[in-house]
């Protein structure tokens, strides 16, 4: 698939840019290049290949998930203008 050089100034138009005929040109080349790329990634048989979820087949190293802080709630809720039953009161916005 290739764009023509309406098609590249007609696509501008819908996205509200003002674009150059020489622009248009230089755009018209990227987009081309980016659609000859597509096809050939897309013209590869991947048949019998495995998705990934990385490009690279590492695994990620994990912390110890415990706790490292006490528990504040009381403080933090003993600066707040308004609790009750440990939750934070705050005025109605929707009505």
């Amino acid at each position: 698939m290739s764009l023509t050089l309406e098609q590249v100034k007609r696509i501008a138009h819908l996205a509200r840019i003002e674009i150059s005929d020489g622009e248009a040109l230089t755009t018209q080349g990227h987009l081309n290049g980016i659609f000859q790329l597509i096809e050939e990634m897309q013209a590869v048989d991947t048949r019998g290949v495995e998705p990934m979820a990385h490009a690279q087949d590492v695994s990620q190293r994990l912390r110890e998930d415990a706790v490292t802080e006490g528990d504040r709630r009381a403080a933090y809720q003993a600066v707040a203008p308004d609790t009750e039953a440990g939750l934070y009161l705050v005025p109605k916005v929707i009505e």
